[in-house]
């Protein structure tokens, strides 16, 4: 028998007709599949960490599925910052920018002198599988994926049990191993009943449109030097002293450029218009991925990038009525580390190959 599997449809932040309809489409196939139970909550990034959309999720204790329109880090890392956490479920439906980024990473150099946040968080002992909603608008695609997650978990639960504790049981469950219905209902002759629609549970919030960073804990180092860019207050620090967005809500809105400043690129902002800001693992320049600054230093896009951030931010600042401060507060501290040494012939090198059209 399929093990049960929870699937939640996080909705969009508009009433797209199209959108709303593959929402809607998708729900009522899953409803018709035996083991699934199906949770509809409003947009993930949009939810308040104290409302019932979040306490909904963090009631979930076994594997599960979110369905949204962000992209698959977007999705982990926006439920990590609300405790809901476990380890990744991988997902077939992607992509296709996203198909061999595994094998483009593996031909990186490597950095294991760098400690990520992660390697301290102990994961719970679950899968969550996230999938975004721009992959296809074909709804057999998603309800084909959510089988195959199920048919895997499934199969995990044979190989692996007896291994640790299974997790406590919801009270939903209890009430349905007691009053069994959908695939596991019998007649008194002890045939079995024509499977039930079970309806979706659909959790209602007054979830408004926000904008905040979101860290991706598998990259970053906690260099720190998010907190000390920021002058919005956004960022604090744990009892761990780990980084943590700790005033979501004092971010001002639109602005990413914190997330320019990260040298590993671990902060996420879900709505931004940039792919690779919202989460997205695409890889720039058509596929080909060279990471010149591993051999030859930092690239000039690096330095494109923090004047950018200083920009953004002089310009929230003003917005604020405060005073613009430029590179005079919170530049990265490896621009202090900045080699001031005149060009050899190597950095000519470097050069021509930034400028050359690939």
């Amino acid at each position: 028998m399929p093990k049960r599997l929870t699937v939640v449809v996080s909705q969009g932040q508009s009433n797209n007709p199209a959108k709303r309809k593959l929402e809607e489409d998708i729900v009522a196939s899953l409803l018709f599949e035996p083991g699934i139970e199906v949770t509809i909550v409003p947009h993930l990034y949009d939810l308040k960490t104290d409302g019932p959309g979040i306490m909904g999720l963090q009631a979930i204790t076994t594997d599960f599925v979110v369905i949204s329109w962000l992209y698959e880090r977007a999705t982990r890392w926006t439920l990590d910052r609300n405790n809901i956490r476990g380890k990744e479920g991988t997902t077939l439906l992607v992509h296709e920018t996203d198909e061999d980024e595994d094998d483009l990473l593996d031909d990186e150099p490597s950095d294991e002198d760098k400690l990520r946040v992660i390697e301290n968080r102990p994961l719970p002992n679950r899968f969550i599988y996230c999938i975004d909603l721009r992959v296809s608008n074909q709804v057999s695609d998603y309800v084909d994926e959510v089988k195959r997650i199920q048919k895997e978990i499934s199969t995990q639960v044979v190989q692996l049990g007896g291994l640790g504790a299974a997790p406590a049981p919801t009270p939903q469950q209890l009430e349905r191993v007691a009053n069994p219905t959908n695939d596991t209902a019998l007649k008194a002759g002890g045939e079995l009943e024509k499977p039930e629609v079970i309806e979706p549970f659909r959790i209602e919030e007054d979830a408004k449109r926000r904008w905040y960073p979101v860290i991706d804990y598998s990259r970053c180092t906690n260099c720190m030097e998010c907190i000390d860019f920021c002058l919005f207050g956004v960022y604090g620090v744990d009892g761990a002293e780990t980084i943590l967005v700790e005033m979501p809500d004092n971010c001002r809105k639109g602005c990413p450029a914190c997330s320019r400043v990260c040298p590993e690129n671990a902060i996420i902002f879900p709505q931004h218009k940039t792919p690779t800001i919202a989460g997205s693992d695409e890889v720039a320049g058509g596929g080909l991925k060279i990471d010149l600054s591993q051999l030859f230093g930092k690239p000039k896009e690096d330095e494109k990038s923090l004047d950018t951030a200083v920009r953004e931010r002089d310009e929230q600042l003003l917005l604020a009525g405060r005073d613009a401060v430029g590179e005079a507060v919170g530049v990265p501290k490896r621009q202090a580390e900045k080699d001031d040494r005149a060009k050899d012939e190597l950095d000519d090198l470097i050069d021509a190959v930034d400028d050359l059209d690939i």
